[in-house]
């Protein structure tokens, strides 16, 4: 019997030191359990990604140091963690099996991703060779993250005899990937009848949040051991010599829909301001929903204690917005001011008074007024070392509904890629959970209230005809003729298209958020910002 532990890791990304440490402490911890194994994930060593810090030679110097420590700090142990691999060919995503201070083995990934957020090309050398080793009586073959997303690799591991495959992960979250992660290796075990250990880092890291939710299957394809999702945990699992598999603790059910995107979401938000060194976060409340939800997510990952809110009303806010935002903050225990942005809004305007002399008010007026809410907010989160959560959404992104320096203005932006109408269904979600977010910011019409009795729907399409045209231009890539065919009028089709190609410029200077779907803005969707795709887009009358 083979007693093998599994460490869900959530490393700091470039934090050598802290990483070893952390990882010599699962160690001892799995050494005092009787186990005879540890498998960490993807880059345990460094994190994932490391991006620019693998092409400094310092960098990896210092990885190889820490390698020796650990496997010295454990000589009792068989150590499995990824970790990057400089040798004469190049640089390496690799796995190191470490026993008493030697390497028992080393695994070089062989297919390396490059496509979405993944950009391996850009720094490693694929590895050619599979690679197994003999822990106690079984033959373990090793594999690492893209490897068993087609069945080269593992095909190759049982030809070369292995009786179980341990794959190490760094997957990053989104919508419904857990279930194609299971399916995927579900495939390779019918493939190749062994059963299959998947450890997956858990954690944020920048854009990308990682969920976790490490699993193993047995040879028949069932699940048996599970580790909770977006959250630390070392599992045990135990390998007998007739082929049996068998966690030693139950399973947990998967995540729903909502449940997993609200975790994601909180989990970014938390890793962010914690890993950066923040103090906590401020933000604008408005009384509007999206505001709301960033405040629920922000007390959720941080605590009531370390968030604070400002309501920066305008001439033109109702007062039912004053209301609900005041009533969350009470609600909700966070710290809570109002700063009126009418003297700042009228000290500019006579200010430019004669640079506007003869031109007719426009929405400079309104960009004015959301761009003294940032040198407001801008102002708090210095004096108090507190990041500013921007509260804008995916569709508003898409479309530059938003304003540069002004409600873009902040270090961290956590429903940048949450479509409206999921804004809404995230609402919903949370206050079944517990009721913070009051039903009217839920029920009533969204407005930015920058100008009379305005109205989102005065500049867009209803937001669920928004959000589906551009799920089918940004996520799935249709042509404007393929999204035309579904029946849009075309006049709406086309103003949303062109007002996706105008804003580039826009997305570019937007703070980073977290990714939940499949083509996020930023590091996934990458377009210029000058083009004449325009011409082409439109062409197809």
């Amino acid at each position: 019997m083979i007693k093998i532990a599994l460490v869900q890791f959530n490393p700091v990304v470039g934090d050598l030191l802290g990483n070893a440490n952390r990882i010599i402490e699962f160690c001892h911890q799995a050494e005092k359990q009787g186990a005879d194994a540890i498998v960490f994930t993807e880059l345990a060593i460094t994190g994932y990604p490391p991006e620019d810090l693998l092409l400094r030679d310092d960098f990896i110097a210092r990885v190889k140091k820490e390698l020796e420590r650990i496997s010295s700090s454990c000589p009792l142990l068989t150590v499995i963690l990824g970790y990057p691999e400089k040798a004469e060919q190049g640089l390496f995503n690799s796995i190191a099996v470490l026993k008493g201070g030697e390497l028992m083995a080393n695994y070089r990934k062989q297919q390396l991703p490059n496509y979405g957020v993944f950009d391996e090309m850009r720094y490693f050398q694929a590895g050619t060779q599979v690679c197994t080793f003999m822990l106690g009586s079984e033959k373990i073959g090793l594999s690492i993250c893209e490897d068993i997303w087609t069945p080269t690799v593992c095909q190759q591991l049982q030809q070369a005899g292995a009786s179980l495959i341990v794959n190490i992960n760094a997957s990053p979250f989104e919508v419904n990937k857990a279930l194609n992660r299971q399916q995927t290796v579900q495939a390779r075990v019918a493939e190749t009848g062994l059963p299959i250990v998947y450890v997956n880092q858990v954690g944020g890291q920048d854009e990308l949040v990682f969920d976790g939710g490490s699993f193993v299957m047995d040879a028949t394809a069932c699940v048996v051991q599970q580790t909770p999702a977006f959250v630390e945990a070392i599992e045990y699992v135990e390998f007998s010599s007739n082929g049996e598999i068998k966690g030693l603790s139950e399973p947990v059910a998967s995540l729903m829909e909502l449940e997993s995107i609200y975790q994601a979401l909180v989990l970014g938000v938390r890793d962010y301001v914690t890993k950066n060194g923040f103090n906590g976060a401020v933000l604008g409340l408005s009384g509007g929903i999206d505001s709301a939800l960033v405040l629920a997510i922000a007390a959720d990952a941080l605590g009531n204690d370390c968030v604070e809110v400002v309501l920066m009303p305008s001439k033109y806010t109702a007062d039912m917005s004053n209301d609900d935002a005041a009533k969350q903050a009470d609600t909700m225990g966070v710290k809570h001011q109002t700063i009126a942005i009418e003297p700042a809004t009228t000290a500019f305007s006579s200010m430019l008074d004669s640079a506007f002399e003869g031109l007719d008010a426009d929405v400079t007026e309104e960009n004015i007024q959301a761009r003294s809410r940032g040198v407001l907010l801008m102002a708090i989160s210095n004096k108090k070392r507190k990041i500013l959560l921007t509260t804008g959404n995916k569709s508003e992104m898409s479309v530059g509904y938003a304003t540069l320096y002004g409600d873009m203005a902040g270090g961290f932006a956590p429903i940048k890629d949450v479509p409206k109408m999921m804004v809404y269904a995230l609402a919903k979600y949370r206050n079944e959970l517990s009721a913070v977010i009051p039903e009217r910011v839920i029920t009533r019409p969204p407005s930015a209230e920058l100008a009379p009795d305005q109205k989102d729907e005065d500049s867009l399409p209803p937001y669920p005809v928004l959000d589906d045209i551009l799920e089918r231009y940004i996520e799935l890539d249709q042509s404007r003729r393929e999204i035309l065919d579904v029946g849009y009028d075309k006049a709406i089709v086309d103003r949303v298209l062109k007002l996706v190609e105008q804003n580039e410029y826009k997305r570019r200077q937007a703070p980073p958020g977290v990714k939940i779907t499949s083509r996020a803005f930023g590091r996934e969707r990458r377009f210029p910002m000058t083009s004449g795709f325009s011409k082409v887009l439109f062409s197809d009358d």
